[in-house]
């Protein structure tokens, strides 16, 4: 099986995994239940679930535990995008070849979607304990899950992704420097990213020291997506991206393209994550499939 074949298999199954775990569309809330699922459904790489799964994998992790954590990170990741979607952030109607859910339901019950994936991803997450008590998982799976659900918050809050997102609300229009843009890059693209390896690794009984080097790595394959994400904006589509392109610029936001140029940013996105690459290689265990992921980053078109 190619890595493409393998790839989309993967994709297929964290999609079916989301979709076991998203609100059944009924009740008087029932619209906001539409506007969640329609957000989350609307296609994607399930990329933060498919990494989670495989570095669980890598340490030897088996089991249905996982996969509350899995539907939960794409969760709080969709809330993510249907907030940066809206007017009063970067104002896009297109997102993955869709309209985005302020277009198709309108600004309120966007608002008010985003936060109930992110409230909701919480709730699925702890559906591991119950999973815990089905199995009769001994030893200590308890702690494991427990950690896990304060890795997902810390990376999602104030912290993390919603802290990065701050600040680059904050800054947009006005010049950056390397630090400020890097901190922007690391907690509202990488937090997520790292949350996703970080729990695969601790719900799979990693040592304390794997799972250190499992986040390090994380926060630069977050870096090498991010900057790509930026040449992307530049160079690809919008039938290409499934979202429109030029955003950056006419949002006048500094991105590393911005301070380096497109020759010097596919280079760093070459050697971080190289890096990363060979950290993950001196880990216990072995998955080929989750070093070609994070490989197809450097290369990838949308």
């Amino acid at each position: 099986m190619s890595f493409k074949e393998e790839l989309a298999l993967h994709t297929a199954q964290a999609e079916d995994i989301l979709k076991k775990y998203l609100p059944a569309e009924e009740g008087l809330q029932k619209t906001v239940l539409e506007a969640m699922n329609y957000s989350a459904l609307a296609g994607g790489k399930r990329l933060r679930p498919i990494l989670m799964q495989e570095t669980f994998r890598l340490f030897g992790g088996e089991g249905e535990i996982i996969e509350p954590f899995m539907a939960a990170i794409e969760m709080i990741h969709t809330s993510s995008l249907v907030h940066d979607d809206l007017p009063a952030m970067d104002g896009d109607e297109y997102r993955r070849g869709k309209k985005t859910t302020w277009v198709q339901y309108g600004e309120d019950m966007a608002i008010l979607a985003g936060d109930g994936l992110m409230i909701f991803a919480f709730e699925a997450a702890s559906e591991a304990f119950a999973i815990l008590k089905r199995d009769g998982l001994g030893g200590d799976m308890a702690e494991r899950i427990g950690e896990c659900i304060r890795i997902l918050a810390n990376r999602t809050g104030i912290y993390g992704m919603i802290g990065g997102q701050t600040v680059d609300v904050e800054m947009t229009g006005k010049s950056l420097d390397e630090n400020q843009l890097y901190y922007i890059y690391a907690e509202k693209t990488g937090a997520l990213l790292q949350a996703s390896m970080t729990i695969g690794a601790v719900l799979a009984g990693a040592s304390e020291e794997d799972v250190k080097t499992v986040g390090e790595a994380a926060k630069k394959i977050g870096l090498a997506f991010q900057i790509q994400d930026d040449i992307l904006d530049l160079t690809s589509t919008t039938e290409e991206l499934g979202k429109p392109v030029g955003s950056d610029e006419k949002n006048e936001k500094t991105t590393y393209v911005t301070l380096h140029g497109l020759t010097a940013s596919a280079a760093k996105v070459k050697e971080i994550s190289e890096e990363a690459i060979s950290a993950l290689q001196e880990l216990p265990g072995e998955n080929p499939f989750l070093m070609e992921l994070v490989r197809s980053l450097i290369t990838r078109r949308k």
